[in-house]
């Protein structure tokens, strides 16, 4: 595998998971292309860019618990330049709070696009 295989992995655990704004912007670097998209729901409008995407995180995090993280559920599936991931939210050893996957499209091995599928 390249380095591009555990993008989709470290933008949950390392950037979603990160309650430091200014690592989770400095990690961004490192995992999403400049121009990153994040596409929440079909109803709303995408996030674009670092800025957007660690403000829309730091207010999901002021309404979690401490403790709440993201944790994987399955591992990270790739085919070619798309990747998919499942996970849960919550208190770990709790049940989960919620559930989904997302998937990314990557290019020049760092994330362009991001999409989130909501279970729960």
């Amino acid at each position: 595998m390249d380095s591009s295989s555990t993008l989709l992995q470290d933008s949950l655990l390392l950037i979603w998971n990160n309650r430091n704004a200014a690592e989770r912007l400095h990690i961004m670097g490192k995992i999403y292309a400049p121009s990153i998209t994040f596409f929440e729901s079909d109803n709303s409008a995408p996030f674009i860019g670092f800025e957007s995407i660690n403000t829309l995180i730091e207010k999901l995090q002021q309404d979690w618990p401490a403790d709440f993280e993201f944790t994987l559920t399955r591992p990270v599936k790739i085919n070619h330049n798309i990747q998919h991931i499942n996970w849960e939210l919550g208190i770990p050893g709790q049940q989960a709070v919620a559930k989904g996957s997302d998937i990314a499209i990557i290019e020049d091995n760092k994330i362009k696009a991001l999409y989130l599928f909501l279970d729960i």
